[in-house]
């Protein structure tokens, strides 16, 4: 019996899992995509894009598609997908694996303030007026209108609603890898006091994270939300096995 995957993406691992996967004639898939980015990447495998209706719709679609195995690749901080996902696979009974990057770690010469989410990260820069450097991306920027002191520039790939930005919030629209080199040059540019960053681990946005060491920059860190009782892999390896089982 060949597996049908059904691949959450949206992440350049799920990408390159797609591709792993469409070179590989017992194994047949489809990848998803939330649908958030306006000029998604290219997929290797068939793609669809959308929600699905919940954790029940998902379930819905899982058993009419004949899906065999379910791989969560979304991104570290799209908790609700991957909530939905294990509600959904445990309701019918499909195999459920995470694959997600390991999250980032502090290194020596690193200032780090961690916290749990947005709201916490705003309270974190403190009631003294300071330029910030966001890369959160669009959602969840709203929790920064709780500090309308500071001044902001937020980096994303495609734009927010306006009434969620703090009212001093510039925003440019760029998609990465960055290089250190370049994030040095930006931040000396705008001469941020501080970064707000999410913990998505992984090499593609970790040059921020450089560079910030490299100026001395705090980073106000939020840590990615934890999901119970799914097995987790940052291999591919592990991720291919898991399909062949």
């Amino acid at each position: 019996m060949r597996a049908h995957v059904l691949l959450l993406g949206g992440t350049h691992e799920a990408r390159t899992l797609a591709e792993r996967i469409a070179a590989t004639p017992q194994i047949e898939g489809v990848v998803s995509l939330a649908g958030r980015t306006s000029a998604p990447l290219p997929q290797a495998l068939p793609a669809r894009v959308g929600g699905f209706g919940g954790a029940e719709g998902l379930a819905t679609y899982l058993t009419q598609q004949n899906i065999t195995h379910v791989i969560d690749a979304t991104h570290p901080f799209a908790a609700q997908m991957s909530i939905n996902a294990r509600e959904a696979c445990a309701q019918i009974g499909l195999p459920l694996l995470r694959l997600t990057r390991a999250p980032w770690g502090p290194l020596e010469g690193d200032n780090w303030i961690e916290v749990a989410d947005n709201a916490a990260a705003a309270q974190a820069l403190g009631a003294k007026a300071r330029r910030v450097f966001l890369t959160i991306g669009r959602q969840g920027v709203s929790a920064f209108r709780a500090a309308p002191q500071h001044t902001y520039l937020l980096r994303v790939i495609d734009p927010p609603d306006r009434v969620d930005l703090p009212p001093l919030c510039t925003v440019i629209a760029d998609r990465g890898p960055f290089t250190r080199d370049s994030e040095i040059e930006l931040m000396r540019a705008h001469d941020f006091d501080v970064i707000v960053s999410k913990n998505s681990g992984g090499p593609l946005t970790y040059a921020k994270i450089e560079a910030a060491r490299a100026l001395g920059l705090p980073v106000v860190m939020i840590a990615p939300p934890k999901l119970d009782d799914v097995r987790v892999t940052h291999d591919l390896d592990v991720a291919m096995a898991f399909l062949a089982s």
